[in-house]
């Protein structure tokens, strides 16, 4: 490799690492948000009909999350990868973070349905945060492979090996998505909410870097830079 495509990977490496942190600190902090407010309105209400409002509202709140995200990438992949479109790249994350939301939302969103329908059960203890975080790194590992697979499909059009998009997604999310966890508990133990944003801002800007810079490393193999 010579000293000029070095330099050049590594431009993409640090580009797809800002865009990343950045993306996800300013998509799931605004998706999150939307998610707190219409819990809040819908706190207290009776019925099933508000916990399949939350959860409507929980999954189609991801189009933030990956339109900031997947516009973010792009810009920074593009010089990289020409024959990648961006309308292309939007719609293969819209699609992995809407499916993944689905999947990540469901278990609770039953568990809410169930406890609607019935009165008089004790309410279930909250594990460790040792084990909430070890649950976190698997459901990054499972949630990766989601939100990756539609981008593959982008990808092996003009990328050889893209492949290896998948794993890397499923590593690089495996050791974010504890951050976030570790974020969204630390947030809620804030004095105040400026505290608690400041708090819940740092862990998902961090996420996004970290998760960024795992997978940025496979997407620098995958780039061809002469």
């Amino acid at each position: 490799m010579t000293a000029a495509a070095g330099e050049a990977r590594g431009r993409l490496w640090r580009r797809w690492v800002v865009a990343n942190a950045i993306g996800e600190m300013f998509g799931l902090g605004l998706t999150f948000g939307l998610i707190g407010l219409v819990s809040m309105r819908l706190d207290g209400l009776p019925g099933a009909g508000a916990v399949l409002l939350s959860f409507a509202v929980a999954v189609a709140s991801g189009a933030i999350e990956a339109t900031l995200v997947g516009l973010s990438q792009w810009w920074a992949m593009h010089p990289w990868f020409p024959a990648v479109q961006r309308f292309d790249w939007w719609c293969a994350t819209l699609i992995g973070a809407l499916v993944a939301y689905v999947l990540g939302y469901l278990p609770s969103t039953l568990m809410g349905l169930s406890a609607s329908t019935s009165t008089g059960e004790a309410p279930v203890a909250e594990p460790p945060q040792a084990v909430v975080l070890l649950l976190a790194a698997g459901l990054g590992l499972v949630g990766g492979a989601v939100l990756s697979f539609a981008q593959w499909l982008v990808l092996r059009r003009s990328v050889a090996r893209a492949w290896r998009w998948l794993p890397a997604n499923m590593l690089a999310w495996a050791a974010g998505m504890p951050l976030i966890f570790w974020g969204i508990d630390a947030a809620f133990q804030g004095e105040s909410r400026l505290r608690s944003g400041v708090i819940l801002s740092g862990a998902l800007l961090a996420a996004g870097a970290v998760v960024g810079a795992i997978h940025g490393a496979m997407l620098v193999q995958l780039a061809e830079v002469e």
